[in-house]
């Protein structure tokens, strides 16, 4: 699930700007998509780029960004501790960055590098960005989003055929373009938000204009549902649809399902914490912060080992007695992986003198790992897999637990079932 970000200066003296500070504030909006890797990739008729471990803002400082010259310019954030742009020198100099999963077909993966080789040949081939892209997406199966920085100074940006992954467009008046896993990236940057790049749709940018072309499609999106609950920053707009009022319908729903005597509610900080105001907000129980939060905020579901993810909640999760103490509590998180987490923070509130814990899960049971490139265990790790929400509730140690149903899911999104990617819950079948 990393995060990727392009941006493009428009018309005459286009060569004056700096573009690496921009792509720096981008990608710290940005960061929650990935904590392993951070790079930028920027362009003044050479390519120059960084590609670090960690942090964005550990890793780019004010020395490193002035020796990132170039008008053009790519960001990229990553879960995974090898990632990083891919770069072809032949037959056609470009650089691309991706989001998701490039198919060939059902049984084999295409890898970033292949996908970027692809592209290469056929932009060489056909002498038209445009045209070639249209032809790879066309012919590539998959869930992905990409954008293509080629040495002629064109960018290219592009989805999949049933849209997947997302990506938005924004523009600072007449000057520059970008385009961002997410709206919360543009907003940050000052932009404003022009659009969502539609399934199978390519976008050129060129020194003078933006072009828009689409490969024919004939199924239904399939957007990535996972986005809604996790994935995505409560201020962005995802496909036109807000994230934030997504995540308050989620709590809405739980509290009409699986209603519950309780004193109080709080939420997990900070995806779950939409969810458990529209819990409160139904239910009339009073919403308590629960948790503060200690050092860098940590996204445990993506951390790559068992010992970093229980420190990580651990500081993310430090229980405030007085909220707590003598306590009936719903307890709101937006997902269960493993469980490990889950328990520790469970034990944690009890430790704390709660008297029940409630717990109520703001998605549905992960069924199956995701086959496009978001970070999940195999089927054998993950705790909705094989044991009951009755059986949960005895591991983690809750008094009561309830996930969200994959319907509910869908009306909380505002779509039908068959508009989105639900594979990690066990729904449907990918086309």
């Amino acid at each position: 699930m990393p995060g990727i970000i392009g941006i493009y200066p428009f018309g005459l003296g286009r060569e004056r700007w700096s573009i690496a500070r921009f792509i720096y504030y981008g990608l710290l909006a940005l960061q929650h998509r990935g904590q392993e890797v951070s790079s930028i990739v920027t362009y003044d008729n050479e390519f120059h780029n960084v590609t670090c471990g960690g942090l964005v803002d550990e890793s780019f400082n004010e020395e490193l960004l002035a020796s990132l010259a170039g008008f053009i310019g790519l960001g990229f954030v990553s879960p995974l501790e090898n990632d990083s742009p891919i770069m072809v020198d032949s037959p056609v100099k470009l650089t691309v960055i991706g989001d998701g999963m490039p198919l060939l077909e059902k049984s084999r993966f295409c890898s970033w590098r292949a996908f970027a080789e692809i592209l290469s040949d056929e932009i060489d081939r056909v002498k038209d960005p445009l045209k070639a892209s249209l032809k790879v997406v066309g012919e590539v199966n998959g869930g992905f989003s990409f954008i293509a920085l080629i040495e002629d100074q064109v960018m290219i940006a592009g989805r999949d055929r049933w849209g997947v992954k997302p990506l938005e467009i924004g523009s600072l008046g007449f000057d520059l373009g970008a385009i961002s896993s997410e709206t919360s990236a543009l907003d940050v940057l000052g932009m404003e938000h022009a659009f969502h790049v539609k399934p199978g749709e390519i976008i050129k940018f060129d020194p003078y204009s933006i072009e828009r072309a689409s490969v024919k499609v004939d199924d239904s999106p399939a957007y990535c549902s996972f986005e809604y609950v996790y994935l995505s920053r409560p201020d962005s707009v995802i496909n036109n649809i807000p994230v934030y009022l997504v995540r308050e319908r989620i709590g809405e729903f739980l509290a009409r399902e699986f209603p519950v005597k309780a004193d109080a509610v709080i939420g997990v900080p900070e995806t779950a914490i939409p969810f458990a105001i529209g819990f409160s907000r139904a239910t009339g129980i009073p919403l308590d912060l629960g948790f503060v939060t200690t050092g860098r905020k940590v996204r445990t579901a993506i951390k790559p080992s068992v010992f970093e993810r229980l420190v990580g909640v651990q500081l993310k999760l430090n229980p405030i007695k007085c909220a707590v103490d003598g306590k009936d509590l719903v307890l709101i998180d937006d997902s269960v992986v493993r469980g490990t987490t889950l328990r520790n923070t469970v034990w944690n509130l009890k430790r704390k003198g709660a008297r029940r814990v409630h717990v109520r899960i703001g998605s549905p049971s992960f069924k199956s790992s995701c086959p496009f490139g978001v970070e999940l265990p195999p089927p054998d790790e993950l705790i909705g897999h094989a044991l009951t929400e009755e059986e949960i509730a005895e591991v983690v140690g809750a008094d009561s637990f309830h996930f969200l149903s994959i319907d509910r899911l869908a009306s909380s999104i505002g779509l039908p079932c068959n508009h989105l990617c639900l594979l990690c819950w066990g729904g449907g079948e990918f086309k």
